[in-house]
């Protein structure tokens, strides 16, 4: 988990969420894969939640699929991350 203050002085936390893929796509050795899906959560309510969450905590996420536009080392770039608008610890 991540905090950061944007230069327009919006606050934000980014994390990332762990999912188990199904047992029949486990690799060759019988070893569970895994899925890392980046998240990126504004609101004061959602951050809050987060900010109580440890690793290995199962989560509820709800949101929408975004990419971002950016300039990494002068590149423009871009990532696919869930812009959370609720969450809750199960």
């Amino acid at each position: 988990m991540e905090e950061k203050v944007m230069p327009s002085g919006d606050e934000i936390t980014t994390f990332r969420v762990v999912v188990d893929r199904p047992p029949k796509d486990r690799g060759p050795s019988g070893k569970v894969r895994v899925d890392t899906i980046p998240c990126s959560a504004w609101t004061k309510r959602v951050r809050g939640v987060i900010g109580r969450c440890a690793a290995g905590d199962l989560v509820e996420v709800h949101g929408v699929l975004r990419r971002r536009f950016f300039r990494a080392q002068g590149v423009p770039t871009s990532r696919i991350e869930v812009d959370v608008r609720a969450v809750r610890r199960l």
